[in-house]
């Protein structure tokens, strides 16, 4: 019996099987180019982020014993020191309304309070740093994706001759809209593979960082598949039985 979860969250494994499928995919149809690599070395990050993700939700049970150690000395010490400054004034009544004592008091009661509030959050910082560190590579290597499709230009194809320092443009139209339809693929599963810190660490900064990501791989597809539609309508509109269609069948 399936779990009533499967398909309402995102599963790692999921994403890793995806992933895997792309890497062999890219491999076959384009060996030996830099892409290829690019989708390696995404499924090497993927699964350390997978690792991480796990760390980032277990709980940390020796912070936590410690935090409520300091916590109870800490509460102890300042009921004590509040309980003497009470029986200070009790002892002499003229500063019992005076303006010093009552502000030893509330100083005493607002460190308390701030130190409580630090403590009780410590976890939470602390992993939001680690979510907030591994999404950061994770914008890197959509970049990096970005960057190899680049030069990946449809106008060589309409006819623009090469300069001196034009870049070898050997694929034909059909292989150029699959190249460029992998890196989409590639920065779609980025995208995943961020939203998993988002669906594990419920943090507001986390989300609205993995909501940039998100927009940010959207934007770079985007622009990616204005190249492929321009190869589609312009160069060989025969080739569009390549996508979307019937990709799943040629993959």
């Amino acid at each position: 019996m399936s779990r009533p979860d499967k398909y309402s969250v995102l599963s790692a494994g999921s994403i890793l099987g995806t992933l895997d499928r792309l890497e062999a995919r890219v491999r076959e149809r384009f060996p030996g180019r830099g892409l290829t690599h690019v989708c390696a070395e995404l499924g090497r990050i993927a699964r350390v982020h997978v690792g991480r993700i796990d760390d980032v939700t277990r709980p940390h049970l020796l912070l936590r014993g410690m935090v409520a150690l300091v916590l109870l000395a800490g509460l102890t010490a300042a009921g004590f020191g509040v309980d003497q400054k009470i029986r200070q004034l009790m002892v002499d009544p003229d500063e019992v309304m005076s303006f010093g004592g009552i502000e030893a008091i509330a100083n005493i009661l607002i460190l308390m309070g701030a130190s409580v509030w630090f403590l009780l959050n410590l976890e939470a910082r602390i992993k939001r740093a680690q979510a907030l560190a591994s999404l950061h590579e994770l914008r890197s290597i959509a970049h990096v994706i970005d960057m190899h499709q680049l030069t990946k230009d449809p106008a060589s194809l309409l006819g623009a001759g090469p300069t001196a320092s034009s870049p070898e443009r050997d694929l034909s139209p059909s292989d150029l809209m699959r190249y460029l339809d992998y890196c989409t693929e590639m920065l779609s599963l980025t995208g995943k593979l961020a939203a998993l810190y988002m669906q594990s660490v419920r943090d507001e900064v986390v989300i609205h960082t993995v909501n940039e990501i998100e927009g940010l791989t959207t934007n770079l597809s985007s622009k990616m598949w204005q190249k492929i539609m321009i190869i589609r309508t312009e160069i060989d509109p025969a080739v569009s039985s390549i996508l979307p269609g019937a990709r799943a069948a040629q993959a």
